[in-house]
């Protein structure tokens, strides 16, 4: 589950000491083989899964058991608070579990001082069993491998005012789709709305700048990009539409909260969502929810934005075999589809998308959402660099501010930005 990115900036000096053998085992230290015996004691830790899907993971385990008998899986949950922390602790006090539930920010560290084994050299075989976006998702700039197995992804269509768009003279059957398009439709709505409706009430994030087609890090992951020519074209682009009110003069200070009351109020034409959002619309405006559209993320590149959950096998581990064996079990597509059954996330695995549960809709709203946002998976890349950290988010988001308000010019305010983010980078 989605998590603030905390305490890893202290993991990389941990991590780069000597450490004793990590996992179940103990001892000298595991091997990257995984070609033995499917054998051995290990332990399995996921990130504040136990409460809501308990029944599901024992009755996963005793399934990998049972094909295995020589295995025994110990299952570990951690609280979602602190488990960045937990993660450094373990790594440092050489108490990593065999396999860990992890995001692309958590492995970043771990793979870097060479405790995540890289599925590339160990695994490789297992590549085409999943999305091309989403084995790529656990990558690390700098660095050659894989390091963990894509396990669920995520992602959100994004919802527009049919009847805000139709007031405009702009055709409601035909949103937006790249931000060429987005730019356009926006201020031709502020222009005949008289500055009273804005598209869009969110500035531009680090994955705005990836699906505008910017280059955000150089290929040895030790520095941004972001403030290239397209960076500055894209921050130009938002600052005269912020400049005629298309983007909502309240964007600089909007939380999700907010922005989604603009949009549900008709003074935003555009929002990104969830299903969730729906059953909102349905019940607190139905005037909106008439006249919903539902479309892709905007991207110029012609692949949208996903968040991708993964898990990574210890590198120290003494029972490679097994947790490779493990890993690849837990992701393997049946699985994950089971496991999409029961919570909204999707699948990694190749081919699971076009499963009838993402393709076909039943008149719900729940599959509405789900059916477009799988579509637009299959192809979709995870744009935010696995080593840009929270810290350098709100980096970012201030000189966005700064730009939007002509405080700084918007070169000026991503060179500072690239500045900021480049130190931070320097100090983890």
């Amino acid at each position: 589950m989605p998590i603030s990115r905390r305490a890893l900036t202290a993991v990389a000096v941990a991590l780069v000491l000597p450490l004793s053998a990590c996992g179940s085992g103990g001892g000298d230290g595991g091997t990257s083989d995984a070609s033995g015996k499917v054998e051995g004691d290990i332990t399995f830790q996921t990130w504040n899964l136990r409460a809501n899907f308990k029944d599901y993971f024992e009755d996963l385990i005793a399934a990998f058991e049972e094909k295995y008998p020589d295995t025994h899986v110990t299952w570990i949950d951690q609280p979602a608070e602190g488990y960045a922390d937990k993660i450094s602790a373990d790594a440092g006090g050489g108490t990593l579990p065999d396999v860990v539930n992890v995001s692309p920010d958590l492995v970043a560290p771990l793979a870097r001082a060479g405790l995540a084994l890289d599925l590339d050299k160990a695994a490789a075989r297992y590549r085409k069993e999943y999305l091309p976006g989403a084995w790529a998702g656990h990558q690390v700039p700098g660095t050659t491998g894989t390091y963990a197995f894509p396990w669920y992804l995520n992602t959100g269509p994004l919802f527009y005012n049919k009847a805000l768009f139709e007031k405009a003279g702009l055709d409601p059957e035909k949103p937006p789709r790249t931000y060429d398009e987005l730019f356009a439709d926006a201020l031709e709505m502020a222009e005949k709305s008289g500055g009273e409706v804005a598209t869009l009430a969110n500035v531009p994030t680090i994955e705005d700048f990836g699906r505008y087609g910017v280059p955000l890090m150089n290929e040895q992951g030790t520095a941004f990009t972001f403030n290239d020519p397209k960076g500055v074209e894209l921050l130009t682009k938002y600052k005269q539409l912020y400049d005629a009110k298309a983007l909502d003069p309240q964007a600089l200070t909007a939380t999700g909260e907010s922005a989604g009351k603009k949009f549900l109020t008709g003074a935003v034409a555009m929002n990104p969502g969830s299903a969730l959002d729906l059953g909102n619309f349905k019940k607190n405006a139905p005037g909106l929810y008439k006249n919903i559209g539902i479309t892709d993320q905007i991207t110029s590149t012609g692949h949208v934005n996903m968040y991708v959950m993964g898990l990574m096998v210890n590198s120290r581990t003494r029972h490679t075999p097994a947790a490779v064996a493990f890993a690849h079990f837990v992701t393997d597509a049946r699985n994950q589809m089971a496991f999409a059954k029961r919570v909204a996330i999707f699948p990694s695995t190749a081919g699971s998308l076009d499963d009838p549960y993402f393709t076909k809709e039943d008149g719900t709203d729940e599959t509405r959402v789900r059916v477009a946002a799988a579509k637009s998976l299959k192809n979709a890349v995870n744009y935010t660099p696995v080593l840009f950290s929270e810290q350098m988010k709100t980096a970012l988001r201030n000189e966005v501010a700064k730009a939007l308000q002509g405080k700084k010019s918007p070169k000026e305010a991503l060179d500072n930005a690239v500045t900021a983010a480049d130190r931070l980078l320097r100090q983890g």
